[in-house]
C-alpha cells in the first residue's frame, strides 16, 4: 500500500484546522446577535417597536424594543434611552432595571434599552472588549451583551471620508458616520444610524414627550463625567435635580454646546418640545488608562493604573483602590431620573412619578442586581 506524503498529511490536518476555526469564529461572530433576555415587570403595560413610530426601520438590525409604563393616571411623559452606546454599561443596565422595577404611579414613562440595535452585534475593532458581563441577582447570574459605541459596519458600510451631519452640514470624522449620538435628528431616507435616529424623534413628537433623559457612561479622565448634560430648555430642571442628589454624591452640570450637532440634548432640544438631558457616569473600561479590559472590569470598576493615574491626578474624578462600580453608576442614573421627574413643574399641571424607587444609598447596599429579575 502506498504511503500518503507527510506534506499532504500536514496540509489536510492545516485544513481541518482552519476549517473548525471558521466554524467557531462563524459561530461566536453569529453569537452576538442573541439579544440578553429582558423581563418585562408589572408596570410594563405594553411593548412596541421602534418601526410603530418610523415603518423605515422595520426588518432591520435597528429596529428595537420601546416599553411602555403606563400609570393609567393622566400625567406627563418620559423618555430613557440606554444603550446609545452600548459599550456604556450602566446606561443599559439602569434602562433594563426600570422595565424589570418600577411601577409608575402618575404619567407614562417609556423606556428603550438597545437605543442602537445594532451595535449591540459588535465590539470595537482592536479593543479586546468581552462580548458579555455578568451581574449578580438575587436569584442568580445575568448576562447583558456588551457591544460597541458605532453601528454594526455589516450594517452600514462603507463609512465616508468625512462625516456631513445631515440637518446642519457640519463636517466631523467618518467614523461618526455610525454613532448615534451624532445623527439626530435623523433623516428618513438616510443611512441605518440616521433612521434610528429619525425613529426615536418621531416617536418623541408623535408621543409629545416631555422629558428625554439619554444614558451614558465616559472615561474616568474625560473632562464631561459624573455630568448632566442639558439643553438650555432643560437647565432649570437640571439644576432643581441637582439639589435633590448633591446629598449623595457629586455630580455636575453643563450646558449642552450649540456649535456640536447631532447629540440627543442638542438636537432633540432643537427639533422638538422634550426637555433633553444627558447623563456621564465615570466608567474605567471606557477609557485609555486601564488594564486588561473584562467582565469584571465592566462591573466592579476595579483598575490599579486607574488607581495609580487618580494619584498623579490625571483623572477627573475620584478613583481609588475600590473602583467605581456598577452599581454606583447604575444608582446615579436611577437617583437623577427620580429626581428629574419629581422636579418637573409643568404649566398644566400634569406630572410625572415612578413610585416607590430605591434611593441612591439603598441601590449601593444591595447591589443593581437586587433589582433585576432572576434569570429564567
Amino acid at each position: 500500500m502506498k504511503r500518503i506524503p507527510k506534506h499532504i498529511i500536514s496540509a489536510a490536518i492545516l485544513s481541518l484546522v482552519v476549517i473548525a476555526l471558521v466554524v467557531y469564529l462563524g459561530i461566536t461572530f453569529s453569537s452576538m446577535r442573541t439579544a440578553e433576555p429582558i423581563y418585562a415587570g408589572e408596570g410594563v403595560t405594553d411593548m412596541k417597536m421602534l418601526s410603530d413610530w418610523f415603518p423605515g426601520l422595520k426588518g432591520t438590525n435597528g429596529d428595537t424594543e420601546v416599553y411602555i409604563l403606563d400609570s393609567g393616571v393622566e400625567g406627563a411623559s418620559m423618555l430613557v434611552l440606554g444603550g446609545t452606546h452600548p459599550n456604556e454599561p450602566s446606561g443599559v443596565v439602569s434602562a433594563v432595571m426600570l422595565i424589570e422595577y418600577c411601577q409608575p404611579e402618575e404619567g407614562i414613562l417609556y423606556v428603550i434599552p438597545r437605543a442602537n440595535n445594532s451595535a449591540f452585534t459588535c465590539t470595537d475593532p482592536q479593543e479586546a472588549a468581552p462580548m458579555k458581563y455578568f451581574i449578580e441577582t438575587n436569584g442568580g447570574e445575568r448576562w447583558f451583551r456588551f457591544g460597541s459605541r458605532a453601528t454594526n459596519p455589516t450594517d452600514q458600510w462603507p463609512d465616508s471620508e468625512v462625516y456631513v451631519h445631515a440637518s446642519s452640514g457640519q463636517t466631523l470624522s467618518g467614523s461618526e458616520t455610525r454613532n448615534l449620538n451624532r445623527a439626530y435628528p435623523g433623516k428618513a431616507n438616510g443611512n441605518l444610524t440616521e433612521k434610528i435616529a429619525y425613529g426615536i424623534t418621531a416617536l418623541i413628537n408623535e408621543e409629545d414627550i416631555d422629558i428625554t433623559v439619554d444614558l451614558h457612561e465616559a472615561s474616568p479622565e474625560y473632562t464631561t463625567v459624573n455630568a448632566i448634560v442639558a439643553h438650555e430648555n432643560a437647565i432649570e430642571l437640571a439644576n432643581m435635580a441637582l439639589w435633590d442628589v448633591e446629598d449623595y454624591f457629586s455630580i455636575s452640570i453643563e450646558k449642552s454646546p450649540t456649535n456640536l450637532h447631532g447629540l440627543t440634548h442638542r438636537e432633540l432640544g432643537d427639533y422638538t418640545n422634550t426637555l433633553a438631558l444627558l447623563m456621564e457616569t465615570a466608567n474605567a473600561s471606557q477609557g485609555r488608562l486601564h488594564g486588561a479590559i473584562h467582565s469584571s472590569l465592566v462591573v466592579d470598576g476595579v483598575d490599579k493604573f486607574y488607581a495609580r493615574a487618580a494619584q498623579y491626578g490625571a483623572v477627573t474624578v475620584p478613583f481609588g483602590e475600590e473602583g467605581i462600580g456598577i452599581t454606583e453608576r447604575c444608582a446615579r442614573h436611577i437617583s437623577c431620573l427620580v429626581a428629574f421627574c419629581d422636579e418637573y413643574l409643568p404649566e398644566d399641571d400634569l406630572y410625572i412619578s415612578l413610585g416607590d424607587m430605591p434611593s441612591f444609598d439603598e441601590i449601593v447596599e444591595n447591589g443593581i442586581g437586587a433589582y433585576l429579575h432572576s434569570p429564567e
